[in-house]
């Protein structure tokens, strides 16, 4: 994080403050005289606490004899010998395992004894990151009035934070962030040698409108963190600014939803500032200039129009600008490009105009992260560089989309020999990658060249590092399908001109995949059963190809599946029934191919939210326990089938469903009347989640004899369809 410099700069305001000596800032926080014990009574304290809690780790296992100065995390005055440190924290809070198993192994639980109040010379306690359950904050904690430093934060506590907190008056660091908490922060005024405010994540609501007076008591604060904290009000004015010694200011993840107060460009001294995701708008002041010490700004996901302003050109220390996501437009600039200290620079997602050539870049040796352009398919922002340009930086993230990059491949790439990220997404290149860029010694997490006109074949020569992602959607790339390495989860090959088969090995190869769309492109051969490899695959995409076949028997060993599309193909035989053990199944999507024989019980689909089996020769009876089993299906389509006997009445019962395609079958009998009934097909009822997976794909619904393709806008459709078959009864809605 861009705050590391100001953390370390406030560690030296404490150390100078005579709050602790440099020793005591190492993480032994043990005592320099061996020879002289611990206060007994002291001792005995500890004994108490460690009682109370739960060590599943047997973290405190040192707490044992007679010199408690010696225990893990203790520390003592070296005269007096009385305890005045006591660090606690869980330093495996990352989840050393991945899942966050070695956090919780390691953390403390059960309570806190007051026990601890015999601790009178107490300046440092942290009991960060641990887990105590949701329990009260305890307010004994407010008695230990020497204290200096105190961290709670994500120690999971719970409940009101006690006012009685606001008599720790020497207190020069507060954290207590990312716990369930909720103050009115009455009792904050009161901490005036307050140097490190951090409330990250604590419901702040009841005090949204005087948080900022409040605030503004604290005239020693160096760091304030509230994002999170639910605040809607951001006053525009404030009659005296008293923490004028801020360095760090923010306030990201809020609702606020005014202009940038004037107030703000008045604390000259701040080195970051952060505002991201607000609903803040207006333009940007030109009094921004101001903030001349600012060497991190934030302002991504607001509501900010109009340009940059000139006055960005004062703020000479700026390393970090993030502007994302907002609402601006025009000209990026001159001064903007000045900014030599500049090392990452997000203005992406606002309509920028205008070209860019390589001298907007020719004082930015130090960018190491660019990102540019939007989600919009036009395009304003043309980059004018010549084919002979090195840069003078060496990026490590690039990320530009729908700007005018082409026609030829930038070969300005070939000296960025330390890239992590490579977005060249819709920038109208009409070429084929060159050799050189395959042959990059780069270690990537992320390529994605998606929506161009790129050509040629893909080798399997670039390095990935471990969950990575590989987007070449939407190009003309041609041969095998490229293989790459065992780390890519995310594997989007759409829409290209890929023929052969579906390498055999793609399951050893890339076993980690959970995203796998291969639609929309020339392969042949038949579904390998390798598939049954990919044990983590959540979305499979396998349609418009040429496949042929039967599906294989591999679906018990990919449980994790969504999305199972293979629409448009030549495959034949019957529906393997384990494909019904997928329980977590939202679409399954089969039209277009030769599958025959009955449907097999879906019954533990549960979930499933489409079932297009449309265009095959499936025949038999409508199953009754679709109407049963199925109550999530918002989308029922058996056309062109040869299906038989009459509609069952548990169809009746699907309380989302709003389009039910049957026609083109042999289905007989009565139209049941309560078809016209449901509920899915009233106007007045909406679908919430129809799009909450991005499904891609498209159904042909038919309508008043026109066959219309839907994909999108799915949600909207309401239709029923039956025509075509051997059934009587009345007109549905009378």
């Amino acid at each position: 994080m861009g705050y590391s410099s100001a953390s370390i700069q406030l560690v030296l305001l404490i150390t100078l403050s005579g709050m602790l000596s440099p020793k005591t800032i190492q993480l032994g926080l043990c005592s320099a005289d061996h020879n002289v014990g611990c206060i007994d009574i002291e001792r005995k304290a500890l004994l108490k606490l460690k009682q109370g809690l739960t060590d599943p780790s047997n973290r405190l296992s040192s707490w044992v004899g007679e010199d408690c100065c010696k225990w893990s995390g203790v520390g003592c005055n070296n005269i007096t010998r009385h305890i005045n440190r006591l660090d606690l924290r869980n330093r495996y809070s990352n989840g050393l395992d991945g899942d966050g198993a070695a956090e919780h192994a390691f953390a403390f639980g059960g309570e806190i004894n007051p026990s601890l109040l015999v601790l009178k010379d107490l300046v440092y306690l942290d009991l960060s990151m641990n887990d105590f359950g949701g329990g009260q904050l305890p307010s004994f904690i407010g008695s230990l009035e020497k204290l200096k430093y105190l961290n709670l934060s994500g120690a999971s506590f719970g409940g009101i934070i006690p006012h009685n907190l606001g008599n720790l008056s020497r207190l020069l660091y507060l954290d207590i962030s990312n716990d369930p908490l909720e103050t009115d922060l009455q009792w904050l005024a009161m901490l005036f040698s307050l140097k490190y405010l951090n409330l990250e994540g604590v419901n702040l609501a009841m005090a949204t409108s005087y948080w900022l007076p409040t605030v503004n008591m604290l005239p020693s604060l160096v760091e304030l963190h509230l994002p999170f904290c639910r605040l809607s009000i951001l006053p525009l004015t404030l009659p005296s600014i008293n923490f004028t010694s801020l360095f760090v200011l923010d306030l990201s993840n809020n609702d606020f939803n005014s202009t940038i107060p004037p107030w703000l460009f008045n604390i000259t001294e701040l080195e970051m500032l952060d505002l991201t995701v607000n609903n803040l708008t207006g333009k940007l002041p030109d009094s921004l200039g101001y903030l001349k010490s600012l060497r991190y700004l934030h302002l991504s996901d607001n509501s900010f129009q109009g340009s940059i302003p000139k006055s960005i050109g004062n703020l000479t220390s700026l390393e970090e600008f993030y502007l994302g996501w907002n609402r601006m437009s025009g000209i990026i600039p001159e001064s903007l490009w000045g900014l030599s200290s500049l090392v990452s620079l997000d203005i992406y997602g606002n309509t920028w105009e205008g070209p860019i050539t390589e001298s907007h870049f020719a004082k930015l040796g130090r960018l190491r992260k660019v990102s540019i352009g939007n989600n919009s398919p036009n395009i304003s922002l043309v980059f004018n560089i010549s084919s002979d340009w090195i840069p003078p930086f060496k990026l490590r993230f690039l990320y530009i989309r729908s700007c005018q990059l082409g026609p030829k491949f930038p070969t300005w790439l070939r000296n960025q020999t330390e890239l992590t990220k490579v977005v060249l997404r819709n920038v109208r290149i009409s070429d084929t990658i060159p050799d050189w860029f395959w042959q990059l010694d780069l270690q990537l997490d992320l390529l994605d060249v998606a929506y161009n006109q790129l050509s040629g074949r893909v080798p399997n020569s670039l390095r990935f590092s471990y969950s990575s992602t590989v987007d070449l959607t939407s190009n003309r790339f041609e041969g095998p399908l490229p293989l790459f390495s065992s780390n890519i989860t995310w594997l989007y090959l759409r829409d290209n001109l890929f023929s052969g088969p579906i390498p055999h090995n793609i399951g050893q190869v890339m076993p980690n995949l959970t995203y796998l769309d291969i639609s929309r492109n020339s392969l042949s051969g038949s579904i390998p059963l390798s598939f049954g490899n990919l044990s983590q695959l959540e979305f499979m995409f396998i349609s418009n190809n040429h496949l042929s076949g039967e599906i294989p028997h591999f679906w018990n060993n990919v449980p994790l599946l969504f999305i199972v599309d293979m629409s448009d193909n030549s495959l034949s035989g019957t529906i393997p029934r384990s494909l019904g053990s997928l329980t977590f199944l939202l679409f399954l999507i089969l039209p277009s191919n030769n599958f025959s024989g009955e449907v097999p019980s879906f019954t533990n689909c549960t979930f499933l939210t489409i079932l297009d089996l449309g265009d095959n020769k499936f025949s038999g009876p409508i199953l009754a326990s679709i109407g049963e089993s199925m109550s999530f299906l918002q989308i029922l389509s058996f056309r062109s089938n040869s299906f038989t006997g009459s509609i069952p009445l548990k169809l009746c019962g699907l309380p989302t469903l709003h389009i039910l395609d049957l026609s083109h079958n042999n289905l007989s009998g009565n139209i049941p009347h309560c078809i016209g009934n449901l509920r899915g097909l009233k106007s007045d009822y909406t679908y919430e989640d129809t799009e909450a997976y991005g499904y891609q794909g498209t159904l042909e619904v038919v309508s008043k004899g026109r066959v219309l393709v839907y994909d999108s806008i799915l949600y909207l459709v309401n239709s029923v369809d039956l025509s075509n078959n051997n059934l009587s009864g009345g007109c549905l809605w009378g």
